[in-house]
């Protein structure tokens, strides 16, 4: 059995493991699904002073509380530059971290500006919001709707429809931020699951740097909800290995 805390992407939550959450439970596994500060469910609580750290003190006091150990974590897409962090903070109680088609990024670098935003753009941004200014949400949910109509997501379009419709917004300021706690600092064994057909290539090819174990999928971004039985399998098959 394994102790599995898996992470959600940006405009999402924990919901969205929920396909998966199931396979993990039927094969006997614990699994743990939390939101992150200011997304689904605590979107209630989004202000400009969620940073990328406050989500790594979400995950880091989940496994402080339930006092889990040998844990496997997973990270979807933003929760890549999380799970640096977690590790440092609870080095003791992860044994494994698995990125899923996740951001890599290192420290002090802004996740804006690595999917493409100008610097300096995404320095002043930052600047403004910690000086209590600008909007608070990033409008991701719907930037991730629009995409959708133009490039369907690889599932059935009653599951995409669930997946957009439980979109909701996120924290802009964690988007912006430098990231405390970069990829280069993990200190236990690194798999990277790379979809196919994915705006994420460059993040595999920074996985492959840090000498990551690579593994491929056929689907999109949105795997995990697209395809969770292929999903979960190489999650378990990596946890096992």
């Amino acid at each position: 059995m394994t102790t599995f805390v898996l992470m959600h992407g940006g405009g999402m939550g924990g919901w969205t493991w929920r396909y998966v959450r199931e396979l993990l439970r039927a094969e006997g596994h614990e699994v743990f699904t939390p939101s992150f500060t200011g997304f689904a469910e605590h979107v209630h609580l989004m202000s400009r002073d969620i940073t990328n750290a406050v989500h790594v003190q979400d995950i880091a006091n989940l496994l402080e509380a339930e006092d889990l150990k040998g844990v496997v974590l997973v990270a979807h897409s933003y929760s890549g530059t999380v799970a640096p962090g977690v590790v440092k903070a609870q080095p003791d109680r992860i044994k494994r971290v698995i990125y899923l088609d996740a951001i890599v990024a290192n420290s002090g670098e802004r996740i804006n500006a690595l999917l493409g935003m100008a610097p300096d753009e995404v320095e002043k941004l930052d600047t403004m919001l910690a000086a209590g200014e600008g909007p608070i949400g990033s409008g991701v949910h719907e930037m991730q709707r629009g995409m959708a109509k133009e490039h369907p997501f690889l599932m059935p379009p009653e599951r995409q429809e669930w997946l957009l419709d439980h979109l909701s917004d996120m924290p802009l300021r964690c988007t912006v931020c430098p990231v405390e706690v970069g990829a280069e600092a993990l200190s236990v064994p690194v798999d990277y699951i790379a979809a196919e057909h994915t705006m994420m290539v460059p993040m595999h090819a920074r996985a492959k740097e840090l000498g990551w174990t690579m593994h491929s999928h056929p689907g999109d971004h949105a795997l995990l909800v697209g395809d969770p039985e292929g999903t979960a399998k190489l999650i378990m098959d990596i946890a096992a290995s």
